[in-house]
Parts: structure tokens; C-alpha cells; sequence
């Protein structure tokens, strides 16, 4: 297994992000929640996304599911700060 990619959220475009894991790395982003910073590892195993949260593992059948949580969740880097 290759070295997971470590960024902060917002450091990256969704694009770049979902190439990292479909490539096979892990992409361990930082970001921060409630005034406490935590780690988010996005991967890919070939069929199914993953988004491990410290809370939750969640599970996306579809890269068009995974932008959307990328998005959603703040992990991708917007037009505004790209």
C-alpha cells in the first residue's frame, strides 16, 4: 500500500482527491468540526467508497456519491478558496 496522502480540507479539488483514491492511496484530510480538529481517511477498493469518520464509517456505491460527500462535508477545495 502507497503512503496516504495527508492534506487539510480545502487544500484540494474534489478531481485531485478522487484521483488520489482511485489510485489506490488513502487521503487522510484534516479538518475541524464543533472547535475540534479530527482526521477524515477517504479510500477507494476498486467497488466501494469509503469516508471514515471518527464516528462513522460511511459507505458510497458511486464516485458520483463520493463527490457529493466530498462536497457536502467541506473536504474539497471550493471556487472560492481553490
Amino acid at each position: 500500500m502507497s503512503n496516504p496522502l495527508r492534506i487539510s480540507a480545502g487544500d484540494l479539488e474534489a478531481d485531485a482527491i478522487m484521483d488520489a483514491i482511485e489510485d489506490g492511496r488513502r487521503v487522510v484530510i484534516t479538518t475541524t468540526a464543533a472547535q475540534s480538529e479530527y482526521e477524515v481517511t477517504l479510500r477507494y477498493d476498486g467497488s466501494v467508497y469509503y469516508c471514515d469518520t471518527p464516528t462513522r464509517l460511511h459507505r458510497h456505491e458511486t464516485e458520483r456519491e463520493m463527490r457529493t460527500c466530498i462536497r457536502n462535508m467541506g473536504y474539497g477545495a471550493t471556487a472560492e478558496n481553490a
